[in-house]
């Protein structure tokens, strides 16, 4: 019999991720799999279970969560001998990769969907020993995102990032980068860099709107050293799918991104705090193998 593994965060989804636990099981046994499920207990876990997966050669690893739940279980997937399928149910607040992938953000829908799904191939980025699937960012905005506690997440959603954000385009700071990549290198004031892997970043599904899941591509933003009322403007553009149009915005698109910084300053990778500058960004084309819907052409 085929085997699948499981993972759910009851701490995900508003905590209803109980509620959808016994629909995933049965839908997994349904489709003729051995499910073994695995509850997340804290930081690692995830990755510890999808790695015991890969070791066991389990056939399909499902991952319930947010995107933090995602990005780990990716995490032990990435470079891996045995490779299974990867299906995910999104719980989260943001649940970019699910929007990119083209799954539903109703969560039984989603399990629904495994029923039916294909096969795809998908692009990570790796930066030091993480993995990501989404986003890389870099700046004090980036950092004020540790700001927001699960209970803000719980309570605003979104917009408890959206807070803290404006608070730190609001600041005096500036970081001064140097920016390699394929084309040259970029040198200057940065309020922000972003290195995106899909179109949706943040719930935002036009911030890279060329960006596909498996182009083989790092989409590089520099955001400039800029006023108040240039971030307004930059939003607005964001909201249009013309965020790389604006002139404060540098646009490069690359396979690989080596960032150094004035001072030292930490990213966060796909919303959790990751490795500190300096470092190397490359992509692992075409690396996981994601179940995705099968009516659409995503």
């Amino acid at each position: 019999m085929k085997k699948a593994m499981f993972i759910w965060n009851p701490s995900s989804g508003k905590e209803k991720a109980a509620d959808y636990k016994d629909f995933a099981e049965k839908t997994l046994i349904e489709m003729g799999y051995e499910a073994d499920t695995r509850e997340t207990t804290g930081p690692g876990d995830a990755t510890h279970f999808a790695e015991e997966a890969c070791e066991n050669s389990y056939d399909l690893v499902v991952a319930m969560g947010g995107d933090g739940t995602i990005n780990e279980a990716v995490s032990g997937l990435a470079e891996k001998q045995h490779e299974p399928l990867f299906g995910l149910v999104p719980l989260g607040t943001v649940n970019d990769f699910a929007r990119a992938l083209g799954i539903s953000l109703d969560p039984e829908e989603a399990i629904e969907g495994l029923k039916t799904g294909r096969e795809k191939r998908v692009d990570i980025g790796k930066v030091g020993d993480r993995y990501f699937m989404n986003i890389l960012a870099i700046g004090e905005i980036a950092e004020s995102t540790y700001e927001v506690d699960a209970e803000q997440k719980t309570k605003l959603g979104a917009f408890a990032y959206f807070v803290e954000g404006v608070k730190a385009v609001a600041s005096d700071e500036v970081t001064t980068f140097v920016i390699e990549h394929d084309h040259g290198t970029w040198e200057g004031e940065a309020k922000l860099v972003l290195v995106a892997l899909t179109n949706s970043v943040g719930g935002f599904e036009k911030l890279a709107p060329e960006a596909l899941t498996d182009d083989g591509l790092l989409h590089l933003y520099i955001v400039e050293n800029a006023a108040l009322p240039a971030f307004a403007r930059m939003a607005t553009a964001l909201v249009r799918g013309k965020f790389e149009k604006d002139p404060a915005v540098q646009a490069i698109h690359t396979t690989h991104v080596s960032i150094r910084t004035s001072e030292s300053l930490s990213c966060n990778i796909d919303g959790d705090e990751g490795s500190t500058t300096p470092f190397d960004i490359e992509i692992m084309p075409s690396h996981i193998r994601a179940v995705v819907p099968g009516e659409t052409d995503q």
